[in-house]
């Protein structure tokens, strides 16, 4: 029994040991084969650096509002008599919008026409008789400061009798009207918007940080919802008082508005121009990949052991960020071929092969440069 069971604990330690070192030689055999094996090419895009003219911009929002434009009230109480415009109707400065009733007023200036005709009568008489010294300077005097009360009273009158009509301060685009006909109105009631919208102005704020990058005069590009392309103006106000409360200045602009296009209050896009840059190098957003450690990108250099291409991870500093591309302040250098898009398969010393023979060439320079790639991005950098 003894003997069977001695004989029974062998045969398991032989098959265990067995089996343990089948297990140790099959992965040692599968590492040898990995570690012997070549590594396959991965196929990368790339664009190569050059210096670029670089436009820096102030991005911001901003409203639009007429450059002129009026809420319509009337100057006196009264009914009203006669509207004399329909909405979105294009009206001539001085134009009769709003008539009141008039004909007290009316009334008040035929009465002072015809006292001021009497008084100018008398006037005259009274010289006559001065020339054929049948009068004095006294009653020639009186006669005088008669017409001149009766003139003032008539002007009076046509001023009061005025009132009772709105007309349009200028030209602009009329809006609804408030009012109808029979209403008693008081001033102060809205009658109409009277809005020009041949120039529109443009008003955002910026930080205090940017009070020293503004100045009168400096171009602008305005976008919106509904704007086709931009439409291009220029910085004709700047608030010099800093907001204590925003820590905010405000800016104004004026822009063309052809077309119609923009509306008063509507919600836009800004960027303020600054000064052309020249040698800046960028990058494509797709090439730039941020990790905890940084932000890197992968340049294709000569492979170290061999021939080909190898992949070199080099960690950068990020700048400026445009429409599709970012500046690099340190790390790269013109002529410099930069992976462009497929980071998260590859790896640093990795073997590659272009995707394009002639991706180092000039559609590759293009894609790198802000005013090659296209008119908005060279403009578009912040």
């Amino acid at each position: 029994m003894i003997k069977r069971f001695l004989i029974a604990i062998v045969l398991v330690a032989l098959l265990g040991g067995g089996l343990v070192g089948f297990n140790l030689f099959r992965d040692r055999m599968i590492a040898d084969f990995f570690a012997n094996m070549p590594v396959q090419p991965a196929t990368v895009s790339v664009v190569t650096l050059e210096p670029a003219t670089w436009q820096p911009t102030i991005e911001t929002i901003g409203t639009v509002n007429a450059a002129r434009g009026v809420e319509l009230t009337v100057e006196a109480a009264g009914i009203v008599r006669e509207i004399a415009f329909a909405s979105n109707e294009e009206v001539a400065a001085g134009a009769v919008l709003v008539r009141l009733d008039d004909a007290v007023q009316q009334a008040d200036v035929d009465a002072a026409r015809t006292r001021l005709a009497l008084d100018e009568q008398d006037l005259a008489r009274a010289r006559d008789l001065r020339s054929r010294g049948a009068g004095t300077e006294v009653n020639v005097a009186n006669a005088e400061s008669a017409a001149r009360s009766s003139e003032a009273q008539l002007a009076r009158a046509v001023a009061v009798l005025e009132q009772r009509r709105l007309v349009a301060p200028f030209s602009g685009t009329i809006g609804l009207p408030r009012v109808e006909l029979g209403q008693y109105i008081t001033p102060g009631t809205a009658v109409a918007t009277l809005q020009d919208l041949d120039t529109m102005r443009v008003d955002f704020s910026l930080p205090e940080q940017r009070l020293p990058d503004v100045a009168i005069g400096q171009p602008i590009r305005v976008s919106g919802e509904g704007v086709a392309g931009e439409i291009f103006g220029e910085i004709v106000g700047i608030d010099p008082r800093v907001d204590p409360a925003s820590r905010l200045f405000a800016v104004r602009g004026a822009v063309s508005n052809e077309g119609g296009v923009l509306t008063p209050g509507q919600f836009v896009r800004i960027a303020i121009e600054q000064p052309r840059e020249e040698g800046v190098v960028a990058v494509p957003q797709t090439a730039l990949v941020s990790s905890l450690y940084g932000d890197f990108v992968y340049r294709v250099v000569a492979a170290q052991e061999g021939e080909g291409l190898a992949l070199d991870q080099v960690f950068v500093t990020p700048g400026r960020r445009a429409e599709g591309l970012i500046e690099i302040v340190s790390g790269l250098a013109p002529g410099d071929r930069v992976v462009t898009a497929g980071q998260n398969r590859l790896s640093n010393n990795m073997p590659v092969v272009l995707e394009e023979a002639d991706a180092t060439g000039a559609a590759a320079s293009r894609a790198a440069s802000p005013e090659a790639a296209s008119p908005e991005a060279a403009s578009a950098a912040r």
